[in-house]
């Protein structure tokens, strides 16, 4: 455990950081899912809609700084291939 004040505060806004950080990554997962399983039904209606929120979701993980703008690229540029595919 740490004995110095400033190593006590690292800790705490550590956690609080994980915390959102978990948060904002469940929300991408769980969007991406939704395109996945729009996909894999061939509903390319639902999927269109799934995937715009799946954009939001994932850019805004981008802009506070939880994934990389390489990795947000990636991700959106793959799910909007797989929409495209069914389309």
């Amino acid at each position: 455990m740490a004995n110095i004040k400033s190593a006590k505060k690292r800790i705490l806004v550590n956690e609080t950081k994980n915390a959102r950080n978990k948060a904002i990554k469940s929300r991408v997962k769980t969007a991406v899912k939704k395109v996945e399983a729009a996909v894999a039904k061939k509903d390319a209606e639902a999927a269109q809609t799934a995937l715009k929120a799946a954009i939001v979701e994932i850019t805004k993980a981008g802009s506070k700084g939880v994934y990389h703008k390489n990795t947000v690229a990636r991700k959106v540029s793959r799910l909007t291939k797989a929409v495209n595919s069914i389309a």
